[in-house]
């Protein structure tokens, strides 16, 4: 089994965008792109809405049949470990084993002499084709990356080979993620990992690693654009190098993990993958969720009051909705509108707050912060949240194919 060049991760806490999910991703491949869909969803995401997996393979083959969709899609068991695996099994065809919580744990003295020892012709000066200057390798620095990431791999090793087992070689995609930790990964650090994974067997197709600058949910990248964008196009080229010389898949990919609204990397990443003629996977994870909230306010009356309901609650419970994300938000609360002013919006208002177009005066990206990890409050109001979905399907849908579409198809892929 193989995923596409291109291919982009689709969020849905609450299953019931599927169709306007892929109306527009079949939308960009009418241009002539060939876009894989891939539905993911968390074990977190699947705790609080109540669902599981089950439901989200059930939501990608309904809305499939429903557009007569005839190309490569899959069902993504995203960021999961050896003690959450086994429930995806049915339901999953690829998984994104989440590494992560093992960077730095100990690996004993024979595994990191034996992996030093197995990378003797790379001491020196090794010159990655692409890259201008040439990487230094000494033992020093082969020890400590062995020492920081051995562990790692071993986990994916661990999880790819209870997967094997239960699936059947080649019957799924693996994913290795590493990005959700404080220090980002250098390039060499990337390369002796993909060797690390290829000498364990482990066939990843695609690998997220942590880049400089900080990913927040569901606003742009606030960094040094220039250090990413050298970043991403020497990883691009250690990529390439690895899979020639470890014998790693040759679909192999960089994955961009809370790569939504990203909006002004996209340009960097679509130049680089022109330039070498390369994949990506791009994982949107929270940005349908937010559109449904648009959606219901667009709708007005019912929709709208629902919407305020769902900041209210949002804002009278902040510290605990935020803790889980703390890495990977920064809300200043000063900047949240009061309870009162909110509930004496327009349905525009509050849409044009939320909705993620910075040029626009209205645009609050710490409001918007905080509805993307408060979907736990959504949850809770259960039939009273997806009634109101239902009811407002064609408006809350056109929200999300336009998002998808709009704000990242088309600027990622220069459409």
């Amino acid at each position: 089994m193989k995923l596409g060049k291109y291919s982009i991760g689709v969020g849905d806490r609450f299953t019931h965008q599927g169709r306007a999910q892929l109306r527009a991703i079949m939308k960009a491949n009418e241009t002539g792109l060939e876009i894989n869909p891939v539905w993911n969803k968390s074990n977190r995401e699947h705790i609080y809405v109540g669902t599981v997996p089950a439901d989200t393979r059930k939501e990608a083959d309904e809305a499939v049949k429903a557009l007569n969709y005839t190309g490569p899609y899959f069902v993504d068991a995203d960021h999961i470990n050896l003690s959450s695996v086994s429930k995806y099994v049915d339901s999953s065809d690829f998984f994104t084993l989440d590494v992560a919580s093992f960077i730095g744990k100990e690996s004993s003295k024979e595994d990191v002499d034996a992996f030093v020892a197995s990378c003797e012709k790379y001491v020196g000066e090794l010159q990655i084709p692409g890259i201008e200057k040439p990487l230094h390798i000494i033992k020093e620095l082969l020890n400590k990356i062995a020492g920081k990431f051995l562990a790692a791999t071993q986990h994916a090793s661990d999880i790819y080979e209870y997967l094997k087992k239960e699936k059947g070689e080649g019957n799924f995609i693996t994913e290795v993620s590493m990005d959700e930790v404080e220090s980002p990964q250098t390039p060499v650090e990337m390369l002796f990992i993909l060797k690390m994974l290829a000498d364990k067997g482990v066939p990843v197709q695609t690998i997220a690693p942590k880049f400089t600058g900080r990913f927040n949910k569901g606003v742009d990248y606030v960094g040094d654009l220039d250090q990413f964008a050298k970043e991403f196009e020497e990883d691009v080229l250690v990529l390439d190098f690895a899979v020639k010389e470890f014998g790693l898949p040759e679909e192999l990919k960089l994955s961009v993990h809370s790569g939504s609204d990203k909006f002004s990397i996209y340009p960097i990443m679509a130049e680089v993958i022109a330039k070498y003629d390369k994949g990506l996977h791009l994982k949107t994870a929270g940005t349908t969720w937010l559109e449904e909230v648009i959606g219901l306010a667009v709708a007005g009356g019912e929709g709208l009051e629902l919407a305020k309901k769902i900041y209210e609650n949002s804002y009278n419970r902040q510290e605990e909705l935020c803790a889980p994300y703390a890495d990977v938000i920064d809300i200043d609360g000063s900047k949240l509108p009061s309870v009162e002013e909110v509930n004496s919006w327009s349905s525009d208002k509050y849409a044009d707050t939320l909705r993620h177009i910075p040029e626009h005066p209205d645009y609050n990206s710490n409001f918007r912060q905080l509805i993307h990890v408060a979907y736990k409050v959504a949850a809770e109001m259960g039939n009273e949240y997806t009634d109101m979905l239902v009811k407002f399907d064609n408006v809350v849908g056109s929200c999300v194919e336009e998002n998808i579409y709009d704000r990242h198809l088309k600027r990622l892929f220069s459409i």
